[in-house]
Formats: C-alpha cells, sequence, structure tokens
C-alpha cells in the first residue's frame, strides 16, 4: 500500500503515487491554474507536500482525497499570487456560481474560524442530499469538472445537470439562512 510506503519512508511512494494518481492531480490543478506547467508544478508540490504529513497522517483509506485536498490548496495559492486578471475563466465562472450561495459580508477572507464552520454546514448540507447530487457537486466545484464532463461520467443531460447544480444552490442558500448566515 502506498501509506505505508511513506510511513517507512520509503522514497518510492513518490512514484508510486505519481503513477497512481498523478494524472488526477494534474486535471484538478490544469482546471484551476488553466496552465499546465503550474499544474506539473503542483502536482510536484504535492507529492513533497505528502511527504512531509505523511506521517503523521495517515490516509490509508481516502489517499486520493488527501492529495487532491493538497493540490487544491496550492493551486489556490498559485492563483492568490497571481494578480486577479489573470485568474482562469473557469474559476471565475465557477466562483460566480457560488457567490449566489456564500454570504461574503459575514465571513471575512482571513476569518479561518468562520470559514471552517462555514464549511461544515456545507459538508452536513451535503450529507442530506442524495449520493448522486453530492457527487455532482463535488465534481462541478471541487474538481472543476465541467458540465459536459459530469453529464458523459453519470448519463445525465446538460439541462438535468444544470438543474441539479441550481436546485441545490438555492437549498444550499436556504440552509445558510436558517444557520444564521443570511439576515
Amino acid at each position: 500500500m502506498i501509506v505505508d510506503l511513506y510511513l517507512s519512508r520509503d522514497e518510492s511512494a513518490i512514484s508510486h503515487t505519481a503513477s497512481k494518481y498523478g494524472a488526477k492531480l494534474r486535471v484538478i490543478a490544469n482546471r484551476m491554474l488553466d496552465d499546465p506547467f503550474a499544474a506539473e508544478e503542483c502536482e510536484n508540490d504535492t507529492y513533497l507536500a505528502a511527504w512531509r504529513r505523511i506521517p503523521p497522517n495517515e490516509p490509508r483509506t481516502y489517499l486520493f482525497a488527501f492529495l487532491s485536498k493538497i493540490t487544491h490548496g496550492i493551486a489556490v495559492d498559485k492563483i492568490r499570487k497571481q494578480s486577479s486578471g489573470k485568474r482562469s475563466a473557469i474559476l471565475c465562472e465557477l466562483t460566480k456560481e457560488m457567490a449566489e450561495c456564500l454570504p461574503s459580508d459575514s465571513i471575512g477572507a482571513e476569518d479561518a474560524a468562520l470559514a471552517k464552520e462555514l464549511g461544515g454546514v456545507i459538508t452536513a448540507f451535503l450529507k442530506k442530499r442524495p449520493r448522486d447530487q453530492q457527487i455532482v457537486f463535488v465534481r462541478r466545484y471541487w474538481y472543476y469538472d465541467t458540465i459536459e464532463e459530469i453529464s458523459l461520467r453519470f448519463g445525465f443531460s446538460k439541462s438535468k445537470v444544470n438543474m441539479i447544480l441550481s436546485r441545490m444552490r438555492k437549498d444550499l442558500i436556504s440552509c445558510l439562512r436558517k444557520e444564521g448566515y443570511y439576515e
């Protein structure tokens, strides 16, 4: 198992990780950055970060999720370093979609505790949804899949995917209102 290689500090863990997950990690980073070279850099930075974080973490049952979270964070850091005018079109599009839901005035970007709390509310919201809706939402807003890719993956029409996402955003706003994130 790859995690055991990390725990035993065996450097082959990185090559095994790259062969099993590298392409998927690059896709995540490239969708966020729209730059294949920066995506490859994110992928490599992910391996270094995984090396440093395993141990103490032991993500045996969720290694890809662990790695994708690292990749996502590294890509977000790269975006923050770029000027806002250079952000990728897909990230701007998805940000606009989610901006409809998230209460921008009540939570500052620097307030990590409130952001973590909001993340917990969103996670709880997703857990109450049917599995296919959870996956569609996460594929769109975490992995940055296009509507077309999601529709092909699940055999849904594009209009069904759009409707699922639209309803979920509307329901998320309602959930956040109940939780006190909106006045």
